[in-house]
């Protein structure tokens, strides 16, 4: 094991309980300033633009710049808007406008920090024991810190709104302290126009088969997911009955479902292989939102699912990951990482509108069971472009390289 994995470990600790304490907070917050589906979905929508608005420009400062001086700005800018959260506490001053600000700088930070983390990992671990690394990385940002902070989140508010975010800030100083002694490769030198740039990065995305049909089936899921998760605050509060804490709790869940999945993902794609691994986590992905969309209101029934359905999430997303890191050239790596995120969540800002607007005119199930049909699609567009063949051809373009 390199010091270089053991650090980056380490980073993404501090710098996930940074961004899981203002990711948690931020939507409860806001819930506690309107109950309007359309106003809350504000949050979501502005909150998710980054990731079509700043990915690409991204991918070309992860591969023009140092990618631990590029970890360091995100986790800089991430302290920044904690503090101001923290201050707005104390002096009284949250409000949903700021709020909405802040979520959109919390995710420009994350744009920037997920880019270079995963552009980090190949520089870090042996291609061999790449979805075991990103396995970790994933239980990390979604699994052990927020297994923790969702519920932390939820009793740190108790002692005031802006509570949360001190916590944060000192989270992420503690971030930028580790990322000092992180070491990386240099830069590639360019003096082409950033947007050829982009554009290559593009090409090499739309122009592979197999990372094209990803990126169209993870459009659709996340168009899906975050019109649900838009609403899944008032989901707990209105259909559940729960508080607060609760909600932290839900979230802890769906964050346990990620690190148990996190011991077995390896052996599963071992076992089945990439393209089976990913065909069946999409037919349960489709089967667990519908079940959301038609259970009871029981809270430990609707943890049960979500709990399940992390955990087919989990083994989609390292089979993801690992793909675009298997078969990209390092030179376009961090581009190519980006381009799929703008393309491919792109359509958040959209799906957390949808969300809204969907609850406000039909009511919070029926948001379930729209994701549902569109998750349908996803499951299509996997079952047909991501073949055992499929994988097996790219690998061996990608040996020829």
């Amino acid at each position: 094991m390199s010091r270089g994995w053991v650090r980056l470990q380490a980073v993404a600790v501090s710098g996930s309980v940074a961004e899981g304490l203002m990711l948690a907070v931020l939507p409860w917050i806001a819930a506690t300033i309107t109950s309007d589906p359309r106003q809350l979905s504000l949050v979501n929508v502005v909150g998710q633009s980054p990731w079509l608005l700043f990915s690409l420009f991204a991918g070309v400062l992860v591969d023009r710049v140092r990618r631990s001086a590029v970890l360091a700005s995100a986790y800089l800018v991430q302290g920044c808007a904690a503090l101001a959260l923290a201050v707005a506490g104390v002096a009284d001053a949250v409000s949903l406008p700021l709020l909405v600000v802040l979520a959109f700088v919390v995710t420009s930070a994350q744009v920037l920090g997920d880019g270079a983390t995963g552009a980090l990992v190949p520089e870090v671990v042996e291609p061999g024991r790449l979805a075991t690394a990103n396995a970790r990385l994933i239980v990390i940002d979604r699994g052990v810190v927020q297994f923790v902070v969702p519920p932390a989140a939820g009793f740190l508010v108790a002692f005031g709104l802006g509570t949360p975010a001190w916590v944060a800030v000192g989270a992420a100083v503690v971030a930028l302290a580790l990322v000092k002694g992180l070491r990386s490769a240099p830069a590639t030198p360019s003096t082409t126009n950033p947007l050829r740039d982009i554009a290559e990065g593009v090409r090499f995305l739309v122009g592979t088969r197999l990372l094209l049909s990803i990126t169209v089936a993870v459009a659709l899921g996340s168009f899906a997911a975050a019109a649900t998760m838009a609403m899944f605050v008032l989901y707990v509060k209105e259909l559940l009955g729960l508080g607060s804490v609760g909600y932290g709790v839900m979230l802890a869940v769906m964050a346990a479902g990620w690190v148990v999945s996190s011991f077995v993902v390896a052996r599963v794609v071992d076992r089945l292989g990439y393209a089976w691994s990913m065909r069946l986590a999409q037919v349960g992905m489709v089967t667990t939102i519908l079940l959301l969309a038609v259970l009871p209101g029981r809270a430990w029934m609707i943890a049960v699912v979500v709990f399940v359905q992390s955990a087919i999430v989990m083994v989609w997303n390292v089979c993801s990951q690992s793909s675009r890191q298997r078969f990209t050239p390092p030179v376009l790596l961090g581009r190519v990482l980006t381009s799929h995120r703008a393309l491919a969540w792109g359509l958040t800002p959209l799906g957390a509108l949808a969300g809204g607007f969907v609850a406000a005119g039909f009511g919070l199930r029926a948001v379930w069971v729209v994701a549902t049909v569109i998750q349908v699609g996803a499951l299509v567009t996997t079952w047909r472009g991501l073949s055992p063949e499929g994988f097996r051809e790219a690998e061996l373009v990608a040996a020829a390289r």
